[in-house]
């Protein structure tokens, strides 16, 4: 009964919609980045839009491309980064 009410209807989730920008460096060029359509360069940052859903996912994927995340933080609904405070 996970993601249900006492009537038995879904719930919305809290989660459902929130999107984070990964900031990535060290990402390189393997058999598993060529499915992308874009290089990967050896230098500088990458961003990367990421839903709340996927991110465990996308860890172990930029993880797997040889990848290091140098920040995390949440976007606001019109794409911009939320302000900490």
């Amino acid at each position: 009964m996970i993601g249900q009410n006492a009537f038995g209807t879904s719930t919305a989730s809290p989660s459902k919609g929130r999107m984070f920008l990964y900031e990535v460096s060290g990402m390189r060029q393997t058999w598993e980045s060529d499915k992308n359509n874009f290089p990967i360069r050896n230098s500088g940052s990458t961003f990367i839009k990421v839903p709340y859903s996927r991110m465990n996912e996308e860890m172990q994927r930029i993880t797997r491309l040889g990848g290091q995340i140098v920040s995390i933080k949440p976007l606001n609904s019109d794409g911009s980064v939320a302000e900490e405070g």
